[in-house]
C-alpha cells in the first residue's frame, strides 16, 4: 500500500467519508458491521481502513472519558507567552507540553498570545500546582493567563465530512 507524508492532503472519496464518520460515530465497530454500513465486502473495507490508516487520515482510535465522573473537576484553558520567539525557545516549551498528562491540547498561536493549553485537573489547588511547576521559565514561558469555562455547550471529536 502507498506510504502518503503527512504533509500530503488526501482527497476524499463518498465511501472514505462514508468509512471515516462510521468511525468517528463508534471506533469499535467490527469491520463486518463497518463493511455492511458502507456497503462494502468486508476485505474491501478492511483495505480502505488500512489505506487511509497508512496515509495518516485516521490517526489513532481512543476511548473518550468523561473527566468529572472520574475527579476531573476543571478544565482550564491557559494563554501563554512564550520568553522569546525564537526556534530553541518553541522547541523547549513543545517538549516540555507533550510531556505534561494534565496537557490536554497544545496550540502555538499567531494572534495575541503565543500558545493555547487546554488542561484538566481535579481542583484548583492542583492547578496552582501545576502552573507554578511547569508553566515557568524553565519550559520558555514568561506570562500566563487562564480562563475557567462556566459551562461546556458542545464539546465534539468529529469533524465535519459534509464541508469537504
Amino acid at each position: 500500500m502507498k506510504q502518503y507524508p503527512k504533509s500530503v492532503r488526501i482527497n476524499l472519496d463518498r465511501i472514505d467519508k462514508n468509512i471515516i464518520r462510521a468511525l468517528q460515530n463508534n471506533g469499535r465497530i467490527q469491520n463486518n458491521d463497518l463493511a455492511r454500513e458502507i456497503g462494502l465486502s468486508p476485505s474491501s473495507c478492511l483495505r480502505r481502513v488500512k489505506i487511509l490508516e497508512e496515509a495518516g487520515v485516521i490517526q489513532n482510535y481512543t476511548t473518550v472519558v468523561d473527566p468529572h465522573k472520574i475527579g476531573f473537576q476543571l478544565i482550564l484553558f491557559s494563554r501563554i507567552w512564550l520568553v522569546g520567539q525564537d526556534a530553541e525557545t518553541i522547541d523547549t516549551f513543545i517538549e516540555a507540553m507533550k510531556e505534561l498528562p494534565q496537557v490536554m491540547e497544545c496550540y502555538i498561536i499567531l494572534g495575541e498570545c503565543d500558545a493555547m493549553l487546554k488542561v484538566v485537573v481535579p481542583d484548583l489547588e492542583s492547578y496552582r500546582k501545576f502552573q507554578s511547576t511547569h508553566l515557568t521559565k524553565k519550559n520558555g514561558i514568561t506570562s500566563v493567563k487562564t480562563d475557567l469555562p462556566s459551562q461546556i455547550i458542545k464539546q465534539s471529536f468529529q469533524l465535519p465530512l459534509e464541508d469537504l
